[in-house]
């Protein structure tokens, strides 16, 4: 792989332990995507919104990506909704609407959405715009290769004589848009099609993609294709893998191949969904680690479905406790941390939950978070602390009433006095033996560090 200087020099220093997988996500990617907010309709001036504000706001405690999502390359007119994501196909053979794509089948973004797109020059000039605010840029895309390149038989670059016909499997269908036929990675041609569209991206100076339609059913000869494809085009990206169920049967191949992969099917602000991610986060644990983590989903936090894509327009339906639960359990799984919100709308509690700078830490530097226990409506989860005997720990009322959360310093392996500090609170609690418990409100959390004296 073609890799920055400094990059390189990395790598030598260490021997060569450290791949260029890990070093674009060494920590979980922490951001904002467009899809809770703004479905498939998002347009230009509404990402440039969102890049000053986590400029201006959220930058200084690491957050950094900005994520494009859905069908980019679909004419969503100004003020319309998520709207049909289904083409037509005519008698002809043809596709309505038509996607915008060069002569050799990649997707452009629509320049009614992205006016700086006009002439084809794509997400360039956007990629520029968020470069110089100091945050990196990424965008959504399906697997495979558009159905109306298939039919247009759009040839294959890199690859003389091949088109989009002689690769695509038309029996790999996605169940919910009908835009994409899958690759049939073993057929000549394949990969190189993969190849120019990440050289694409790589001339869009992509640092992102979230690869859709990829872990449900699990697709590893797709998924390996991504990541060599990245490795040619000379720039180090994120690889997200979307939609879950990821299965866990294939935990080392996601591990060696995708920097992130959804654990479960969209979440959403209901909190039967919470209750269930616990679960989700529990099958995979002990698999996250540097340049590669599962992913809990997007942040539902702040101002969701402006325009789709699920219910009407509304702040979070999680109560304020909830609100803390979700940031609390996101962090001390380190799962990466992807704002849904529309952050120009973000309130008081909104900034609270998102600049921490204590509780990102357990995000960003826990290490191997275990869930300690789960019962009578309490759950435990804990995670160590890099280069000390620290412990972080949350406490969480999962129950149907305020109720006592303890944890039993035994049971972590700590003994004598232990400092407790209330890391949402930002403040020392003070010092305790053998245990610690404080009440937690109905679907509350609380986030500790204990530091053995």
């Amino acid at each position: 792989m073609k890799l920055p200087l400094l990059t390189l020099l990395i790598c030598i220093c260490f021997g060569g332990a450290i791949s260029a997988q890990n070093i674009v996500a060494a920590k979980p990617p922490l951001g904002w995507n467009s899809y809770n907010c703004f479905g498939s309709a998002v347009h230009e001036d509404e990402v440039k919104a969102n890049t000053n504000y986590m400029a201006q706001n959220l930058k200084a405690y690491g957050w950094q990506y900005i994520v494009v999502d859905f069908l980019w390359s679909y004419d969503n007119p100004p003020g319309s909704n998520i709207g049909n994501p289904f083409q037509m196909q005519l008698g002809d053979g043809s596709y309505v609407p038509w996607l915008t794509m060069d002569k050799w089948g990649r997707l452009l973004p629509q320049p009614n959405k992205f006016p700086s797109a006009y002439k084809s020059n794509g997400f360039k000039s956007l990629s520029d715009y968020v470069h110089s605010k100091g945050l990196k840029f990424g965008i959504h895309v399906m697997r495979g290769i558009p159905r109306q390149a298939v039919w247009s038989k759009s040839p294959v670059k890199g690859a003389h004589g091949i088109t989009a016909d002689m690769v695509a499997d038309t029996n790999s269908k996605c169940t919910w848009m009908n835009h994409m036929y899958g690759l049939n990675m073993s057929k000549p041609g394949a990969q190189e099609y993969l190849n120019s569209i990440l050289e694409l991206y790589a001339s869009w100076d992509v640092d992102f993609i979230k690869v859709d339609d990829l872990s449900r059913p699990y697709s590893a000869a797709e998924v390996e294709g991504y990541q060599k494809a990245i490795a040619n085009c000379g720039r180090p990206m994120v690889l997200s893998l979307s939609p879950g169920e990821t299965p866990i049967a294939q935990a080392a191949h996601a591990t060696k191949y995708a920097n992130m992969w959804r654990m479960a099917d969209d979440f959403w602000d209901n909190w039967k969904e919470i209750l269930h991610m616990f679960d989700y986060a529990k099958t995979w644990e002990g698999i996250g680690g540097p340049g590669h983590w599962p992913d809990c989903d997007m942040i539902q936090i702040g101002k969701l479905s402006k325009r789709g894509p699920v219910g009407q327009e509304r702040y979070s339906r999680f109560t304020e406790d909830e609100q803390y639960t979700h940031m609390t359990f996101w962090s001390i799984y380190r799962s990466p941390l992807m704002i849904g919100g529309n952050l120009p709308e973000n309130r008081e509690l909104e900034l609270k939950l998102f600049t921490n700078a204590e509780v990102l830490a357990v995000n960003q530097q826990g290490e191997n978070p275990r869930q300690l226990y789960k019962k009578d409506g309490a759950m435990v989860w804990y995670s160590h602390v890099q280069g000390s005997k620290d412990l972080y720990v949350a406490l969480f009322n999962i129950g149907d009433s305020n109720q006592k959360v303890a944890v039993d310093f035994a049971a972590l392996g700590l003994k004598g006095k232990v400092k407790v500090r209330n890391l949402w609170q930002k403040q020392d609690v003070g010092q305790f033996e053998k245990l610690y418990s404080q009440d937690v409100n109905l679907h509350g959390a609380i986030l500790l560090k204990l530091s053995p004296q």
